[in-house]
């Protein structure tokens, strides 16, 4: 979809829009989105070098994530202008490439600055980054869940892990199970393993298995095995496998460990 929306864009002549579409496809996992995003930057750079500081910060970007090494200052002349022009995101895009010396030196206070300032103009991402800089922890949390509610999924994996270390294990359940309904595997994983021990809740082994099976669905079988354990011992009887492999979306997965751990048990 992203793609097609690209497409319309460039016959348009929007070359801003085709941009954020082509890049929206690549972070996807497309990778006709990112030669797209490469190529759509012959015609940005006219538009960038005219003023538009929305050009500027997509060029930006797109240089640091899509090309090699040679295209930094150009990354850094872009993110700078956009910056300078109070765009969020060319506040954001700077500000990452003094946080982390990228072809500048590194200042991590001014990347702060810049970080807050995007933040303010709602951009998510630098709420996120802003909360990894931070020296007050209440405002870091606040920053974590302000990104998170704005759909930024690591920022919820995040807090999850700060709220564990707070020791407010129930809250950082929810913000596992969060993450990990969107997609973030690492957050699956967690929310798998604290169901598992009872951290946050009471021991539900149907819910372990239940993001265990989601895990290998998005291409990580790490806890198949924790999975397959929790079988033998006991913790499930084949319908309450069926209920985890329903509840993730993966039933075959379910009959699949049944046959494995239980197919010589059965009668």
């Amino acid at each position: 979809m992203e793609l097609d929306e690209g497409r319309r864009a460039a016959e348009a002549g929007d070359w801003v829009g085709a941009g954020h579409a082509f890049v929206r496809a690549a972070m996807d996992g497309s990778a006709e989105g990112a030669e797209l995003a490469a190529r759509v930057t012959v015609e940005l750079e006219p538009l960038a070098d005219g003023g538009s500081a929305e050009a500027a910060a997509l060029l930006a970007g797109i240089y640091l994530e899509y090309f090699d090494a040679s295209a930094l200052p150009r990354a850094v002349r872009h993110a700078r202008a956009a910056a300078e022009a109070g765009l969020p995101a060319g506040q954001r895009t700077y500000g990452h490439i003094l946080a982390t010396g990228l072809g500048v030196e590194k200042d991590e206070a001014r990347a702060a600055g810049l970080f807050r300032a995007a933040a303010e103009g709602g951009d998510a991402y630098a709420m996120f980054n802003l909360a990894q800089l931070v020296d007050d922890p209440d405002e870091s949390l606040r920053l974590f869940e302000a990104a998170a509610r704005e759909g930024i999924v690591a920022a919820g994996a995040v807090l999850g892990d700060r709220l564990s270390a707070l020791d407010r294990d129930e809250d950082a359940l929810g913000w596992y199970v969060w993450a990990a309904g969107r997609g973030h595997t690492g957050a699956m994983n967690a929310a798998a393993r604290w169901y598992r021990d009872g951290f946050g809740t009471t021991p539900d082994p149907v819910q372990a298995v239940r993001w265990f099976f989601v895990m290998f669905a998005h291409g990580d079988g790490d806890g198949i095995h924790e999975a397959i354990e929790l079988v033998k011992a006991g913790a499930l009887d084949e319908g309450q496998i069926r209920e985890a492999g329903r509840l993730a979306g993966a039933p075959e997965a379910a009959e699949a460990l049944i046959d494995t751990v239980l197919g010589g048990s059965r009668d």
